[in-house]
C-alpha cells in the first residue's frame, strides 16, 4: 500500500528535518522514515474502521428505538440493510483486518459525535434511500453501496481532514492518496474469499522498503555531490536565497535519478515537481524543474548514455 510516492514525500520531509536536527544520526532517521510510512499504513485500517464504526452506530440506533417506552411501528421494523450488509460483515471479521486492530490498536470513540452526523448524511442521502428499497441485497449491491457511500461522503471530507490532522501529524499528507486505497480495497472485495480476504500489504515487496531506506541514506550521505550539481547550475542566483525546501527537494530527487537506473529519469522529474509544487513555493515546480533538467542534460552529455 505504501507506494513510491508516499515514500518520497516522507524522505523530503526527513530529510528537512535532519538539516534541522543538530543531533544527526543516521539511525534515528530511518526509525522515523519507517514510523511514518507506518502510520500511513495506520490511516488505511483506521478509515477501514470508521465504516465498521458507522455499522455499529447504526446498530446501536436501531436498538434504542426498539427498547422505546412506546416504540412505532418503525421502530420495531427498521431497516436492517445496513447491520446485515454481507460486505460489512466480511470486513468486519477480517482476519488481516482483527489482527491488525489487536496488535495496534485504535478507535473512534473521541470522534463520536462526527460518526453519528456522517451516518445522519449517509442516511438522509439518495445512496442509501436507493439502497433501502432493494428488497433483498446482493453482495454485490451490500458492496456497492458502501464503495458510494465512502466515495461521497467519507472521500475529501474536510471535517475528517482535520480530525485525522488532530489525531496525527504524519497524516496531514497522506489523507487523499490513503483513501484512494480504501476504495480500490472495497472493490477488490469477494464474497468467496470470506474472512481470509486479503487487505493491501504496507509494501507491495521488499523492493519498495529497500527502495526507501536506500534513497534516505544516499540522500544524505552523497550531500556533497549533489549540492555541487546544484551550486553549479543555479550561478544566476544566490544560493543562500533558494527556498530551502527546494534544495532539499532537488537533493532527494538527485539521489533518485543517480541511484535508481531502472527509474526512468522523467517519472523521478515529473514526481519531485509535483513535490516542489505542493509543498514549496508557487514557482518551485517551474524552478525545479528547470535546474534539474539543466544538470540532467550535463550529465546526459557527458557521459554519452544515459537513462531516458
Amino acid at each position: 500500500m505504501i507506494n513510491r510516492n508516499l515514500i518520497r514525500t516522507r524522505i523530503v520531509q526527513i530529510v528537512y528535518s535532519w538539516y534541522q536536527n543538530t543531533n544527526k544520526d543516521l539511525r534515528n532517521a530511518e526509525k522515523e522514515l519507517m514510523f511514518g510510512l507506518q502510520k500511513s499504513y495506520d490511516l488505511y485500517f483506521y478509515l477501514l474502521l470508521l465504516m465498521v464504526e458507522l455499522t455499529r452506530a447504526y446498530e446501536n440506533r436501531v436498538e434504542m428505538k426498539r427498547n422505546k417506552y412506546l416504540p412505532s411501528a418503525e421502530d420495531l421494523h427498521p431497516n436492517t440493510h445496513l447491520i446485515d450488509n454481507k460486505f460489512m460483515l466480511q470486513l468486519r471479521d477480517n482476519e488481516q483486518f482483527q489482527k491488525q486492530l489487536n496488535e495496534r490498536p485504535m478507535v473512534w470513540d473521541a470522534n463520536e459525535s462526527f460518526v453519528k452526523n456522517l451516518l445522519d448524511t449517509i442516511l438522509e442521502s439518495d445512496t442509501y434511500r436507493e439502497y433501502a428499497e432493494i428488497a433483498s441485497p446482493t453482495y454485490d449491491e451490500d458492496r456497492e453501496f458502501w464503495r458510494k457511500s465512502f466515495k461521497q461522503f467519507i472521500y475529501m471530507n474536510e471535517e475528517l481532514d482535520d480530525i485525522l490532522e488532530d489525531e496525527c501529524i504524519y497524516w496531514n499528507d497522506d489523507v487523499e492518496i490513503v483513501q484512494t486505497f480504501v476504495l480500490k480495497t472495497i472493490k477488490r472485495f469477494s464474497e468467496e474469499k470470506g474472512t481470509k480476504q486479503p487487505l493491501l500489504p504496507m509494501f507491495k515487496d521488499n523492493e519498495d522498503r529497500d527502495f526507501a531506506l536506500k534513497l534516505l541514506h544516499d540522500t544524505i550521505l552523497n550531500e556533497k555531490k549533489y549540492r555541487e550539481l546544484i551550486d553549479k547550475h543555479t550561478d544566476k542566483w544566490d544560493f543562500e536565497r533558494i527556498a530551502f525546501m527546494d534544495l532539499i527537494i532537488m537533493q532527494v530527487a538527485l539521489s533518485e535519478i543517480f541511484t535508481f537506473e531502472s527509474i526512468p529519469t522523467s517519472v523521478s522529474l515529473n514526481e519531485y515537481i509535483e513535490i516542489a509544487k505542493s509543498y514549496s513555493t508557487p514557482k518551485s515546480g517551474t524552478f525545479v524543474n528547470g535546474i534539474l533538467d539543466a544538470i540532467v542534460q550535463e550529465i546526459k552529455e557527458e557521459n554519452h548514455i544515459f537513462k531516458n
